[in-house]
């Protein structure tokens, strides 16, 4: 048996990408997660960030996606390789071809905060 599944919360770094190859269009995500130790009585913080690929109709959702938004992705790891243009030699580049994006940010409030706070006092007052 093999399985390939990766699960990675984090915040997005940069508002998505939407790119096409091929004739085929794809969103990119820049995914950053974070992970600490402790040091010397001292915690390190330690940023990783991952590149996620989401093709087809999920890919629409994706691409409405800004930056700082909290989510989770699913999906498998996997590594390509590309010619650099750069360094005219063959790179490796590890990416998780994403299957499910759940939005963990917290639904907005439909009534501000000092709009709730106004009608609770008139509701005191009025006892």
């Amino acid at each position: 048996m093999y399985q390939n599944k990766v699960t990675l919360i984090g915040f997005l770094g940069s508002n998505p990408e939407v790119r096409s190859n091929n004739n085929r269009s794809f969103t990119t995500l820049s995914l950053a997660t974070k992970s600490s130790y402790k040091k010397d009585d001292k915690y390190i913080s330690h940023t990783e960030w991952h590149r996620c690929v989401v093709f087809g109709k999920l890919s629409e959702f994706a691409k409405t996606l800004t930056k700082g938004a909290h989510i989770q992705v699913e999906g498998e790891l996997r590594s390509r390789e590309y010619d650099s243009k750069k360094t005219d030699t063959k790179q490796r580049i590890w990416e998780i071809r994403v299957n499910s994006i759940l939005k963990l940010d917290r639904a907005e409030k439909s009534v501000p905060e000092d709009q709730e706070y106004e009608d609770v006092s008139q509701e005191d007052t009025a006892a």
